[in-house]
């Protein structure tokens, strides 16, 4: 069962704002249209004393996403900062868990740069669209429609993508140092090596096999062991030969995999256009939709053009 109700109407972001325990943009949390939980609690691995990671979607005013319609014109003159994320760590909320209190890391999207990020199979923000649903603790017609959608995004490159971030991890757990007092350096002295790092490293690589043998990803489906490792049950020595073997038989994986080598670009766009044209109405004179008999004029254009016609 989810901490929260996505069906009320307030956005985390909102009550966060609404007890000046969040400082977002002052547009920002009226504009929020996807919010999840993430973290341990998405991956089935969270206990008592996880922080709550909470990652989600807004889309900003017209002008922020089009600002050409505000009169600017990109690349001459004062140019004005264009929003592509809000991050808020460390939101301490006393009364949450009944007293208790729990602290909240909040990051919040712009749709567009979302979308690119998506596009790009930022490991990340793919895992905040495939949350159990149960960690959806906000959504919208317009996140319920990307939600749905999801799949679109995928495709070979999540490979190179996962790979390198599960690299990065196993990198980190060999090398970091936690700082003195921390809870990764309580779980460093306690086990010899950061298990929070080994077991993100193991998590991606079971994640992008998902992606590239079934074209889904159910990011609790390898909990169990996900917990042994986070539990100490796997020395460091475990984590890297994993991680040797797993990459070969990925390699293979990737070869034979039936998704696309690249991301559906058009698709994509064609579902963005969707999802701001939903949320403002007509794009019309905001952007220009080539369409199939407008591309062809062009084509006979440019081929009168080239015969001098």
């Amino acid at each position: 069962m989810s901490l929260f109700d996505k069906r009320t109407h307030a956005s985390m972001t909102q009550a966060l704002t609404a007890r000046k325990l969040a400082e977002p943009p002052k547009w920002l949390p009226n504009a929020v249209v996807y919010e999840t939980l993430m973290g341990s609690v998405a991956y089935g691995v969270s206990n008592d004393t996880s922080d709550c990671d909470i990652y989600g979607i807004c889309l900003p005013p017209k002008e922020m996403v089009f600002p050409h319609l505000a009169g600017e014109i990109a690349g001459f003159g004062t140019q004005k900062p264009r929003f592509d994320v809000f991050q808020q760590h460390h939101i301490q909320d006393p009364s949450a868990m009944g007293g208790a209190g729990r602290e909240y890391d909040l990051t919040i999207f712009s749709l567009v740069r979302f979308f690119h990020l998506a596009m790009e199979n930022n490991p990340n923000i793919l895992d905040c669209l495939f949350t159990p649903a149960s960690c959806v603790i906000h959504s919208t017609a317009i996140g319920e429609r990307i939600r749905e959608n999801r799949r679109v995004f995928l495709h070979k490159g999540a490979w190179h993508k996962f790979k390198g971030y599960a690299y990065s991890q196993l990198h980190k757990m060999e090398i970091k140092t936690p700082q003195e007092g921390s809870r990764r350096a309580e779980l460093v002295e306690k086990y010899s090596f950061d298990v929070k790092f080994a077991y993100h490293t193991v998590r991606l690589l079971d994640e992008v096999e998902q992606i590239l043998t079934v074209g889904d990803i159910d990011l609790q489906r390898d909990k169990e062991r996900l917990k042994a490792i986070r539990a100490g049950e796997w020395t460091a020595e475990q984590v890297k030969a994993f991680f040797t073997q797993k990459e070969r038989d990925l390699e293979t994986a990737y070869q034979n995999s039936t998704l696309p080598h690249m991301p559906d670009e058009a698709r994509i766009k064609s579902l963005l256009l969707e999802c701001l044209e939903a949320h403002f109405g007509s794009l019309e004179k905001a952007v220009v939709v080539v369409g199939r008999e407008r591309e062809l004029l062009q084509q006979i254009k440019a081929l009168c053009e080239r015969a001098n016609v």
